[in-house]
């Protein structure tokens, strides 16, 4: 197997790594509620994808203050 002649720097090996940092996801706003989702899955807010109901979204009630 090939070895390395000499050993890599810190700096040289972490210059090496620099693109492999964690990306942001891709996000789109729903047409139906316009909160913020992933492109291509159903709304996790109305259950909407591709302007139909896929998905029936039960939300709890709200607590009220005292």
């Amino acid at each position: 197997m090939a070895n390395p002649k000499r050993k890599h720097s810190h700096s040289r090996g972490r210059k090496r790594r620099t693109g492999k940092g964690l990306r942001s996801l891709a996000t789109s706003s729903c047409p139906q509620c316009k909160n913020v989702k992933p492109p291509h899955r159903v709304c996790p807010f109305c259950g909407h994808y591709d302007g139909k109901e896929v998905v029936i979204i039960e939300r709890k009630p709200k607590k009220k203050q005292k």
